[in-house]
């Protein structure tokens, strides 16, 4: 036999010295130092040396290399003995008093065997290796290797109590599959005097294969004391790509046979039969129903718990955050749990502020107009109990929800599985109805109180979600409201305005000078009242944004309205400057300012305002010498709203103006003292450009 350079058993043994050591490496980093795992990380290690020797030996042919490959392999298959009789006597069936290892004259005996079973097996396949021949009795002692094998894994598992069986199901049949590989190989070179040396190359890829399976045992079998964890995405993608696999070896060796037996008809029928394959195959490979039912015989079969809890919360929270863009909110949380079920949907009712349920949300399934009465029997058995109701087993045994009186239109749903109770802090906001899955689900109490679990998640989130839209609509509210107290505040300066003009309209009422100026401010305060309404459909937020303004004509204006007044406001200067802003808004928070002073100062007081230019700021200022305010108010109290020193004020005017200016980048500074005084300072920033001013339009709409 040559063997030498043979590219296959390269790459064969290289793969699995790879997988062997990386395997290892898990094992060393969860390991916990239990007797168990132990052995089975001895196995791996010698493992790992064993196909680094072959791969090593077959691509040089060196006898010494062979050599080394016998002895780990042998020490490998001797630490597989020593975790099997340590399970086997740990069944406490053999009288050795359930030790979790077996007896140190056992131990001697299996290295005695190992011994012997060396030497006679590395003499001819040295001569082998030499002189290309050697005798029978080299393959003896590795077949008996794996009879022996095959012994221990059938009493292990038949010994091992019933409970235990599926935590090392996995582990069994990985190992005699391996020994069913030997003892085949090893009878053949027994009958034809040679190894075959495309069955021995496979060898190392076929021992590798069986760590998925001892993977999976140690992950079930939480007294090795091995922290470790099989991913289920890897078993389930690793399953669906090995069945992928099989299914188009399958294909192209079927149309080989038909091209084979087709005659002249072989190569059309080849085309036509891969092609329908592959069809067939899309078909399978998109199936949602298939891939629910692999997932659930994968889970069934390879895991002590259907789910990975981790990977399930994390995924439900995300469907439920932000999931399929092309669902709304409410459809998110009827996704989110029927994926824990393979479920291909469901319907969503929730309670209604009336304490009707009615059905919000619907996800391929039909539109059902029924209302469920909120005092009904069913609310109040989902209130009581808060069961997950399977429908199906509602048919089967009534009297099971007997208290629920589960109504008709419930009943007559297509496909209608799992009513799901949406309920957190004790208070039901609706359920959710799933469709019938995908594949059969047994639905044990894990199923129903993950169910339960995201159910009571789903509430808090539909609850969350209704309690940030009612502080949105409270948010509207409140800005409808803020903006209406600044319009009646506004109202009330133009309505004290009108009625001053009222007052002395008897006096002067022949006066053209006098009818001039009443018409003149009429005119103005209906357009100041047209702008407030406008500026209260469109919100807080001015309508037009600001423009260059000159503040000149806008306090010369202020100082006329307000000539009648009694102290009478001086304007002591009144230089133009231009700042960025709307004339209406800073005519009113500057009049507002002018207004508080000359209330606040008996008729013998003094005052001012100012207009002045320091820089690149434009400086308003207003001065009294009124009663004045406290430091404390000034500071604590000026600027919130509905706080005010007048006996008959609103407290909105400072508020406002300090807001507005705020807006437009300035400042606003009061020193005040009581009984000395106020000087109110507002600094905006001049406006740099020398183009004539642009008038800010307002488009008032009258309908």
């Amino acid at each position: 036999m040559n063997i030498f350079n043979g590219t296959a058993a390269i790459y064969s043994y290289g793969i699995a010295a790879l997988g062997f050591a990386a395997f290892a490496i898990q094992l060393g980093f969860g390991w916990r130092g239990g007797k168990l795992g132990g052995w089975i990380l001895a196995a791996i290690v010698l493992s790992c040396c064993w196909a680094v020797a072959a791969a090593a030996y077959a691509g040089s042919g060196l006898p010494g290399l062979r050599i080394a490959e016998h002895l780990f392999d042998t020490l490998r298959i001797c630490a597989w003995y020593g975790l099997l009789l340590a399970l086997l006597f740990s069944s406490g069936r053999y009288g050795f008093g359930g030790g979790k290892n077996p007896p140190v004259w056992v131990i001697v005996a299996i290295g005695l065997l190992a011994i012997t079973a060396f030497s006679l097996h590395s003499a001819p396949s040295l001569a082998v290796a030499i002189f290309g021949r050697g005798t029978r009795a080299g393959f003896f002692a590795p077949m008996a290797f794996a009879i022996v094998g095959l012994m221990l894994v059938e009493q292990v598992y038949r010994n091992i109590s019933a409970h235990a069986r599926w935590g090392i199901k996995p582990l069994c049949l990985g190992l005699g599959a391996t020994y069913c590989f030997d003892l085949y190989m090893y009878s053949n070179a027994f009958l034809f005097n040679q190894l075959d040396i495309d069955v021995w190359s496979s060898r190392g890829v076929a021992n590798l294969l069986i760590v998925p399976l001892i993977a999976v045992s140690t992950a079930r079998n939480k007294d090795w004391a091995f922290e470790i964890a099989v991913s289920r995405q890897v078993v389930f993608h690793s399953t669906t790509l090995l069945g992928s696999g099989i299914y188009l070896v399958a294909i192209a060796g079927a149309g080989y046979f038909v091209r084979y037996f087709g005659n002249h008809w072989g190569g059309a029928l080849q085309v036509m039969f891969l092609f329908a394959g592959l069809l067939i195959f899309g078909m399978l490979f998109h199936s949602g129903s298939l891939r629910s039912k692999l997932r659930v015989l994968l889970n069934k079969h390879f895991y002590n718990y259907r789910y990975d809890y981790r990977e399930e919360w994390l995924r439900f929270t995300q469907s439920l955050t932000v999931g399929d863009r092309n669902l709304g909110l409410l459809e998110h949380a009827i996704n989110a749990l029927a994926d824990l079920v393979e479920s291909p949907g469901g319907m969503l009712w929730l309670v209604e502020p009336s304490g009707e349920l009615r059905q919000a949300a619907r996800l391929n399934m039909p539109e059902v107009l029924a209302v469920e009465s909120g005092d009904g029997a069913l609310v109040e058995f989902l209130v009581r109990t808060q069961w997950v109701i399977d429908l199906s087993d509602n048919q089967e045994q009534p009297e099971k929800y007997a208290d629920a009186n589960l109504p008709e239109w419930l009943r007559s749903i297509p496909d209608a599985w799992l009513l799901v109770p949406l309920a957190a802090a004790g208070e039901l906001f609706g359920f959710i109805i799933l469709a019938k899955s995908r594949a059969k689900i047994d639905l044990n109490w894990e199923v129903l109180d993950l169910l339960k679990t995201a159910g009571s998640q789903a509430a808090s989130y539909i609850a969350y979600m209704r309690a940030a839209e009612a502080l949105l609509e409270a948010k509207k509210f409140d800005s409808f409201n803020r903006m209406s107290a600044f319009v009646v505040h506004d109202m009330k300066n133009l309505v004290a305005q009108l009625s001053l003009l009222l007052k002395n309209a008897e006096r002067h009422k022949d006066n053209p000078e006098f009818q001039a100026d009443m018409l003149s401010t009429i005119s103005n305060a209906v357009e100041r009242m047209k702008q407030l309404l406008l500026q209260l459909r469109a919100g807080s937020t001015p309508v037009n944004g600001p423009c260059p303004v000159d503040l000149a004509p806008i306090v010369r204006r202020i100082e006329k309205a307000r000539s009648g007044q009694k102290p009478k406001l001086i304007l002591e200067k009144g230089e133009p400057i231009e700042v960025l802003g709307h004339p209406d808004r800073l005519e009113r928070v500057i009049g507002h300012l002018v207004q508080n002073a000359i209330d606040a100062t008996p008729d013998d007081g003094r005052v001012w305002l100012k207009l002045i230019r320091d820089k690149d700021q434009a400086i308003v200022e207003v001065g009294d010498t009124g009663h004045g305010m406290s430091r404390e108010f000034v500071q604590e109290g000026m600027f919130k709203p509905f706080q005010t020193t007048k006996a008959a004020g609103m407290g909105i005017g400072a508020y406002e103006s300090s807001q507005y200016i705020r807006e437009l980048g300035g400042r606003i500074f009061v020193d005040s003292r009581e009984n000395v005084g106020t000087v109110v300072r507002i600094e905006l920033r001049a406006n740099r450009s020398r183009h004539e001013p642009a008038a800010c339009v307002l488009e008032l709409n009258h309908g």
